[in-house]
């Protein structure tokens, strides 16, 4: 192995080290266990709350306009940059980010139909201390602090040492563990990207690029804590987090050998057939060593923190432009067809003797909760507010929801807008298997807690 010198090691642990401790490890303040990036959200967002539903509204704006500006540019005339990877989306998100500025709008101000701003709909979305304000806060530590994981070895750490876990257990290639740690501590969507380019440039086949694409695509830590958090259960993020991890794993290893994904072609992007050769480590390295190197080797390209504020800076506005006014404007379409119809409810219906046989209280209403995910992650835990009573079933409710994995307002839409190998009936059938296999896991964990 080769040899660094004692300020790389630094490098690599001590943000390494400092980024485990914000994002994965509750500590008590007062008489609660918070993972500390939540905490520090939670105060913010009370310091803020006053000023936050406008603060909002005027953002959710300029990611409206900064898009419909860019609907009107020729590719040929933007050259890559930060600006035009924040604002230049195709038609269908460039519209969808301007109905989430309307209604914002229509909320702040009390203006248009009631049902669209009422304290039920837009309004519990954009209210103070509503989601939409609190993702703002949670973003803005997230983004800035991500890097600490990212940048200084970590992924490349352990991404080394699952090479000879993901061939056997789950048919990819070592290096899909890479894009699987960077969705679960960054972003699904980081992931969705990732493997996408690979798959572009070659690396995976149609079947391996599907498989990581809508099974290890996860929802990030960042995610996670705001979902348990919203439904008042952020002192069981632990075990939370455990039953997700573990429902995602087992989903993990059925997924790839079932229906759609099983039956993609083992063959790359240019038709190249696939031929078995599995990642071997350089000789005279054991994983511990490769792993080791690759991660100081991270660790030594990226000393400087300005750098990294910089680039966390970065997160924080593609998070809050790119995610938050999708939010508002699924979020709000969602909660007025639950308030004020009936769609839910029957497409719903089938899981309620699902549900009533896992022993889950209120399954008549928690049912509809298992499909509307398929819109937005956010939405199963919007719609339970003042819906379920019972924690048991908020932590049922919350689990599924982040395990479900394909929703169309972030990881489901990227998907088809790639050049990944699945369509729109592939993800339909893959987020009811996700959703029937991971409810019994989900049911008997939290039957053991509460």
């Amino acid at each position: 192995m080769k040899k660094f010198s004692l300020s790389t090691w630094f490098y690599f642990l001590i943000p390494s080290i400092l980024g485990i401790i914000l994002f994965m490890i509750p500590l008590k303040f007062g008489e609660e266990w918070k993972v500390p990036i939540a905490k520090f959200a939670n105060i913010l967002a009370v310091t803020l709350e006053p000023v936050m539903p406008m603060a909002a509204m005027i953002i959710i704006v300029i990611a409206a306009l900064g898009s419909t500006l860019f609907l009107f540019v020729r590719p040929d005339h933007t050259k890559p940059s930060f600006m035009v990877n924040l604002f230049k989306v195709t038609p269908f998100w460039a519209v969808t980010r301007i109905i989430g500025a309307i209604f914002a709008i229509m909320v702040t101000f009390k203006v248009g139909p009631e049902a669209i701003w009422n304290e039920n709909t837009g309004g519990l979305l954009l209210s103070p201390d509503g989601l939409v304000s609190f993702l703002y806060t949670i973003f803005l530590f997230a983004g800035l602090l991500l890097p600490l994981l990212l940048n200084f070895g970590l992924l490349e750490f352990f991404g080394t040492m699952m090479v000879k876990v993901m061939r056997p257990v789950f048919k990819l290639p070592g290096r899909s563990s890479i894009d699987a740690l960077t969705s679960w501590i960054g972003d699904g969507t980081i992931g969705v990207l990732l493997t996408s380019k690979q798959y572009e440039e070659g690396y995976y086949t149609k079947k391996e690029a599907a498989i990581v694409g809508t099974t290890f695509s996860v929802v990030s830590i960042t995610f996670s804590i705001i979902i348990i958090e919203y439904v008042g259960l952020g002192t069981y993020f632990l075990p939370f987090y455990a039953t997700v991890v573990f429902a995602g794993l087992v989903l993990a290893f059925i997924m790839p050998r079932i229906y759609p994904l099983a039956g993609k072609k083992e063959e790359y992007i240019d038709g190249r057939p696939f031929t078995g050769d599995d990642e071997k480590l350089p000789e005279g390295y054991s994983a511990l060593s490769h792993g080791l190197e690759n991660a100081l080797k991270k660790a030594d390209a990226n000393r400087s923190f300005i750098k990294m504020f910089i680039e966390g800076f970065k997160n924080v506005l593609d998070m809050w432009i790119g995610v938050i006014p999708i939010v508002m404007a699924f979020g709000t379409v969602a909660l007025v067809l639950a308030e004020y119809t009936s769609v839910f409810t029957i497409l719903g219906k089938p899981f309620e003797p699902i549900l009533t046989v896992l022993g889950i209280p209120e399954a008549a209403d928690a049912a509809q909760l298992m499909v509307v995910g398929f819109t937005d992650m956010f939405l199963p835990v919007i719609l339970a507010e003042g819906l379920i009573t019972s924690d048991l079933t908020l932590f049922v409710v919350a689990t599924v929801s982040v395990t479900q994995l394909i929703f169309m307002a972030e990881v489901g839409g990227l998907l088809l807008g790639s050049k990944i190998p699945v369509n729109f009936f592939d993800l339909v059938v893959i987020f009811l298997l996700r959703t029937l296999i991971s409810l019994p896991i989900i049911a008997g964990v939290a039957h053991l807690l509460f």
